[in-house]
């Protein structure tokens, strides 16, 4: 596979291991190892790996019909909007391949509806790599390479006041991760959040929740929204959304519902019906009050394990999407030996911080199992 790579493939950031099978929370590899997966495909697999109801549904659709366009109807497709939409703001779903694409989609949309408007950012944000995405992701070093980038983006304070200063009348959206991921696993501050929403409504901006990563049940309810006290008026998610395939959604609610007419926006394979159909089972599961009650539980007694380790010095969690600071460690480092030595499989989002995300369908004794590898180190 690294002779592949070398000779054939741009390169990523991939480390020495080779999976070659998953079920539930756990992997093998190329050797017959097995591995217990504490990051499931960064958030992508809430419902653990090749879930036997996803894995049925992919199996009688794609015997069935795998892609047709969305030039005509297919039935898994509308029957998950109807679900996004009735699981949250109400409006209509613009179905798209990836969490960039929504994202892209929701720029389209609030740009349309207010011509010339500016978007709104907060400082740290992480929207994706595409060129509107990238453009609202504030971060020099994966801006700077490709710039000059798409125009019209500000960067707001992680501050209430500040961001209130930063929404005016020529403000078409506040995009905003109530839980950023990328940078670490930082919570929003509710009063940020509430002041985004009161600002748009003085203004008339649309308020869009980029819930990417912290949708889908991973934070102990089924969109992260749902815990802050304030609905926006459009969301993006992606990423666990598929079940393991790939999958995002723009959602609106009803102020928005109609802003995007046909032709505004498109894609080849978005919605395709073998996605949808995996789409269909992972939000069924993921809405289950139970599994979200265990989500809370098992994301608090991970959290309290984690602070009580030696070289931790501060942990962010809610649910099961948790993020460690390192005390004088290397989270890259350390990522790459629990993985190697200890075969616990983490993510790193930055030099000094580390990050969990689990499958949401994982047991007290993985939690146990997973700080027992963390504390072996």
């Amino acid at each position: 596979m690294i002779d592949l790579e070398r000779d054939y493939a741009i390169p990523y950031s991939r480390f020495p291991v080779h999976f070659v099978r998953g079920s539930g929370c756990r992997l093998w590899d190329s050797d017959g190892n097995e591995y217990l997966d504490f990051l499931a495909g960064i958030s992508v697999l809430n419902v653990g790996h090749c879930h036997p109801g996803v894995v049925e549904a992919v199996r009688e659709q794609v015997d069935r019909l795998t892609h047709v366009s969305n030039l005509f109807y297919t039935e898994p497709a509308l029957r998950l909007c109807e679900r996004l939409s009735e699981s949250s703001l109400g409006g209509k779903v613009f179905l798209t391949n990836s969490g960039a694409e929504a994202n892209e989609a929701a720029i389209k949309l609030v740009r349309k509806a207010r011509p010339g408007g500016d978007v709104v950012v907060l400082q740290d944000a992480f929207h994706g790599r595409t060129y509107g995405a990238l453009s609202a992701t504030p971060q020099e070093s994966k801006q700077a390479p490709f710039a000059p980038l798409v125009p019209g983006f500000r960067v707001a304070p992680k501050d209430p006041d500040a961001l209130a200063r930063a929404v005016d009348e020529r403000t078409a959206a506040v995009l905003v991760e109530p839980i950023q991921g990328e940078s670490g696993i930082q919570l929003v501050d509710e009063a940020v959040l509430h002041a985004a929403r009161d600002a748009c409504d003085r203004t008339g901006a649309a308020l869009v929740f980029d819930e990417i990563q912290a949708g889908m049940g991973r934070t102990g309810t089924l969109w992260a929204y749902e815990q802050t006290g304030v609905i926006p008026d459009a969301m993006t998610c992606a990423k666990a959304l598929g079940g393991g395939l790939p999958l995002g959604a723009l959602v609106t609610g009803p102020g928005l519902a109609d802003v995007l007419a046909a032709g505004d926006h498109g894609s080849t394979f978005a919605g395709g019906p073998v996605a949808c159909a995996a789409a269909l089972v992972a939000l069924e599961i993921c809405s289950q009050p139970d599994l979200l009650g265990r989500v809370r539980s098992l994301g608090e007694r991970l959290a309290a394990g984690l602070r009580e380790l030696p070289y931790v010095r501060a942990v962010r969690a809610r649910g099961l999407m948790v993020g460690c600071d390192l005390a004088q460690r290397s989270a890259p480092e350390l990522v790459k030996r629990v993985l190697l030595e200890q075969r616990l499989v983490v993510g790193a989002t930055g030099p000094e911080t580390i990050r969990l995300e689990p499958p949401l369908v994982l047991c007290e004794e993985d939690v146990t199992e997973a700080l027992h590898r963390l504390a072996s180190l």
